[in-house]
């Protein structure tokens, strides 16, 4: 059995791709929405309602992508459909809304089987500018200590409220990898809390004047999306090593 999601804007949902019903699948049922892909979990398929709005459903494709989701994606099309998808849209296959029950789960194995070919999300977490040893996170002078609830640069701690310390240690534990207001405010802050995502704005620039001037890019935002860890490279570490030792003698010559 696999778990599969369908996301549409049908009152009917069965109506979308029959089939389904007939299948022994699970299928949890999603409005068509950028909300919604905070609901969906890790290992689903996702059926995606191209039937009738093809611009939402792209949008939620190139979405789906920016936020570093692996989630495979068949669309559910009409004939007329296929005359406007091409790779770009980065869907895993597609189906057309009256394929047969024996078509569809066909698909289902291909796209299952494809999904469990490596893939980035394996790669060890050292090729990303961060390395993990014993609860604690580093990435260049950031050292993240998911034990001992502290964050320091350069060895010198960074004074972070809880929600602060919670929310960079969630970026940085996912490095490169965009996550919409949505996403962070659930994962951070949890099903419970009815802010609204102004509060994950707040958040961010709270962080951002704690890191400093030399260190606020490692949260970037990425625009009409949201925000993401951005390890820093080895020409900024390098240009940075340099600047503290030009700057230590004269540091040194005016305290003497």
């Amino acid at each position: 059995m696999t778990d599969l999601t369908l996301m549409t804007f049908a009152g009917d949902p069965a109506s979308v791709l029959p089939s389904l019903a007939l299948l022994s699948h699970r299928v949890r049922v999603l409005p068509m929405d950028a909300a919604s892909l905070v609901k969906m979990p890790e290992n689903t398929i996702l059926f995606l309602d191209a039937r009738d709005d093809l611009a939402t459903a792209k949008t939620l494709c190139r979405l789906i992508h920016a936020t570093g989701l692996s989630t495979p994606i068949v669309l559910i099309l009409t004939e007329g459909g296929f005359t406007v998808v091409n790779s770009q849209w980065g869907i895993a296959d597609v189906v057309v809304a009256s394929a047969s029950p024996a078509e569809v789960e066909g698909r289902l194995r291909l796209v299952s089987e494809r999904g469990n070919s490596p893939s980035m999300e394996n790669r060890p977490s050292s090729e990303d500018g961060v390395e993990v040893e014993d609860g604690q996170i580093r990435s260049g002078d950031l050292v993240v200590d998911t034990k001992g609830y502290t964050a320091s640069l350069h060895g010198q701690p960074i004074d972070l409220a809880f929600k602060e310390f919670e929310l960079l240690k969630y970026l940085v534990q996912h490095p490169g990898r965009v996550f919409t207001r949505a996403q962070l405010l659930q994962e951070v802050w949890g099903y419970d809390y009815y802010g609204g995502t102004r509060t994950v704005d707040v958040h961010v620039r709270r962080l951002r004047a704690k890191l400093g001037s030399e260190y606020e890019h490692l949260i970037g935002t990425v625009r009409n999306v949201g925000y993401r860890f951005d390890p820093p490279n080895d020409d900024h570490s390098d240009a940075l090593g340099r600047a503290d030792q030009t700057a230590s003698p004269n540091k040194s010559a005016s305290d003497e």
